[in-house]
């Protein structure tokens, strides 16, 4: 799935890991993605989170989407700034699932992001244009 994701690919993110459940990326914030106040325009750390999230859950193997998140910011980031996401599985239950991303810039944490997923049935008309059954 990420190979194909070319908004998140566009941004500069990289998968580093990714395993049951578990994924884990990183940005680094170029002096584009800062806003008129001096910090990381919140919509990027969200991207990033919101593709760690994807990516862990899709990696059970049914096309997965979002059905839902949230984002707390904890403290700004800034340009040049390396941010980390990891995404971990908190449960899955039927087709949904809710998952937890943190977002450090080394030790410090930035963000906290949980998404409520959904795995699609699989039948042709419930897969997003382009989806790979």
């Amino acid at each position: 799935m990420f190979d194909d994701d070319r908004a998140s690919q566009a941004l500069g993110i990289e998968l580093v890991e990714t395993g049951s459940g578990f994924a884990r990326a990183r940005m680094r914030i170029t002096d584009a993605m800062v806003n008129g106040h001096g910090i990381a325009h919140g919509g990027y750390i969200f991207l990033l989170a919101d593709t760690t999230f994807a990516c862990a859950c899709n990696s059970h193997g049914p096309t997965t989407v979002a059905a839902r998140a949230d984002i707390t910011f904890i403290r700004p980031a800034r340009g040049g700034d390396l941010l980390v996401a990891r995404a971990e599985e908190r449960t899955r239950f039927g087709r949904s699932g809710i998952y937890d991303v943190s977002v450090h810039r080394g030790d410090e944490l930035i963000a906290e992001f949980r998404g409520h997923s959904r795995s699609l049935n699989g039948a042709p008309d419930n897969q997003p244009e382009g989806a790979k059954p």
